[in-house]
């Protein structure tokens, strides 16, 4: 493992040495954990540091031997792992679950120095890592115990429905949400008995990287989780061809090819693809509350958050007042680049987001749209911040109204009844998620929602409830993805169902005792037609 510390730029150096918990060595050992199998001279590829633009370490450059490697070494103790009872699986994820607590500054800083993140929204990640882990721990078994079902015949057949592990599952996460989507994917897998290799994005590989070493100290085997590095478009092929189920979280684009590459070969593949979320104003909506709320729906992770807001939708009657106050309060968000809780938003990831984000407002711009805050990068914070930007005036044929952007960019426009304001929210190929904000609550539950073509609707709030209950499957409409994480859905993907039917004294399908076929079918004409009135039968 290289790292530049003989000309370590001292912007970089002066932010770490603030808390001193994650060095130089951290680093090195970290690298440690990547897979590689040759013994030629490794190549290198570099990890920025977003709050200052310079080189934080280096990580291998992954080749298809390393990941032929990664494969070979998970099948290997996969067998034995997947003989392992839930209660010895489920005891390593709650060791997990206790120490990602108790070790949370060491992981808080490696994940916003790598990412650039503000450190709340770090927090987040890690509260969900634990939440995860805890709630397949405890409910593996529940979901794939062996269960007896109802036979075709009552008494003469029985039924026994058994659930397999995949064999080794590909995993192919973000940057965006380095922890989350590094591991909380992983962990319903491993719980399931599978084993799993990792791609983390090459701008973020290091928070996974500790987070596998921490499951091992929890008592993973240690071949269970392999990780990988490299760039997506080299090392991604090589997984999907290698997998016996593929995991993709990122954009549609791409999720589309993964998507088709798993499928050739008869593999599934579940994905979480891009989103453009509409946040709705109704006109009963408590102002205060829900300007905060507009705050986080649009602003958390510098916008970089495929269920944040990019389009707000608000009631006529109140559209004035409450765009004012969003302003207000939105020029009011603190920017910086520090390893504590004193910025509420942080860095744009890379050159390539933060001109992504540039070049879409400005083109909005161009075409008459209206900057009413924001709308700026600020140099003087860090190569990569860019301002909080609501925009007005944006029009359909703009591609920041249909496109997403992926920053911390909203688009506010107004409606005149719940029925153009749903209109406006499905005005889109993505349904990832919605957010509605109202008093009427129970309306909003029962009127509103249901007609949302998205995979998740939270009401007066922006995201977190919907994610952060677990028990409920998460995922997205239309282009936004296939498959479901979280809950039931989130485990049985990652498993093969198989069906055993033991048939007793008579056989189902052909006539018996030397009974004629006439006589035979009269007997099971009358059978199938009785079972239909008997209590409990199916």
């Amino acid at each position: 493992m290289r790292v530049r510390d003989g000309n370590k730029p001292s912007a970089t150096e002066a932010l770490m040495a603030t808390t001193g918990r994650i060095t130089c060595e951290t680093l090195r050992e970290l690298g440690g954990w990547v897979t590689v199998a040759r013994d030629t001279e490794e190549e290198f590829l570099e990890v920025e540091c977003p709050f200052t633009g310079e080189i934080l370490g280096s990580i291998p450059r992954c080749r298809e031997e390393d990941v032929e490697e990664a494969f070979r070494r998970t099948r290997r103790v996969q067998r034995e792992w997947a003989k392992t009872s839930f209660e010895k699986r489920g005891e390593v994820f709650l060791r997990f679950h206790d120490l990602l607590l108790e070790r949370r500054e060491d992981i808080l800083d490696l994940a916003q120095l790598e990412s650039g993140k503000a450190r709340l929204h770090v927090f987040e990640e890690l509260l969900d890592a634990a939440i995860v882990a805890r709630y397949y721990a405890n409910t593996a078994r529940k979901y794939l115990r062996s269960r007896r079902r109802q036979g075709a015949m009552p008494l003469l057949t029985s039924v026994t429905h058994h659930r397999h592990p995949k064999g080794v599952v590909g995993f192919i996460s973000p940057w965006n949400y380095p922890l989350t989507l590094a591991i909380t994917d992983a962990i319903p897998a491993l719980m399931a008995g599978n084993a799993a290799v990792i791609k983390p994005d090459g701008k973020t590989p290091f928070s996974a990287l500790w987070l596998v070493r921490l499951l091992a100290e929890c008592g993973l085997p240690r071949d269970l989780i392999q990780v990988v590095t490299g760039p997506g478009e080299e090392i991604g092929p090589q997984i999907t061809d290698r997998a016996d189920f593929v995991m993709f979280t990122g954009s549609t684009r791409t999720g589309r090819e993964v998507a088709a590459r798993a499928a050739s070969r008869l593999v599934g593949s579940s994905m979480e693809l891009g989103g453009k979320n509409p946040m709705i104003v109704f006109a009963d909506a408590g102002l205060g509350r829900t300007v905060e709320g507009a705050v986080r729906a649009c602003f958390s992770n510098a916008g970089q958050l495929c269920i944040s807001a990019e389009r707000l939708y608000v009631h006529c009657a109140i559209y004035e007042e409450f765009v004012a106050r969003l302003v207000e309060r939105t020029g009011r968000i603190k920017l910086g680049a520090s390893l504590d809780y004193t910025a509420e938003v942080g860095s744009l990831i890379s050159r390539e987001q933060f001109e992504r984000v540039s070049s879409r407002v400005g083109e909005a711009v161009a075409q008459g749209a209206r900057v009413l805050t924001g709308g700026r990068p600020r140099p003087d914070l860090g190569p990569y911040f860019y301002e909080p930007t609501i925009l007005s005036n944006v029009t359909p044929e703009m591609p920041l109204s249909s496109e997403e952007t992926f920053g911390p960019v909203v688009a506010a426009s107004a409606f005149s009844t719940p029925e153009e304001a749903v209109e406006l929210a499905n005005d889109t190929r993505y349904g990832l998620s919605a957010s509605l904000w109202t008093r009427s609550t129970r309306w909003a539950q029962r009127e509103i929602a249901p007609r949302i073509r998205a995979g998740t609707v939270n009401i007066n709030e922006a995201y977190a409830p919907g994610w952060a209950s677990t028990d409920s499957p998460m995922g997205g409409f239309k282009d936004s993805g296939l498959g479901r994480r979280h809950g039931e859905e989130g485990i049985t993907k990652y498993t093969e169902s198989q069906t055993v039917a033991t048939q007793r004294l008579l056989p189902l399908v052909s006539p018996f005792l030397g009974m004629d076929g006439k006589t035979y079918e009269h007997l099971m004409s009358s059978s199938i037609k009785l079972l239909r009135h008997l209590p409990g039968v199916r």
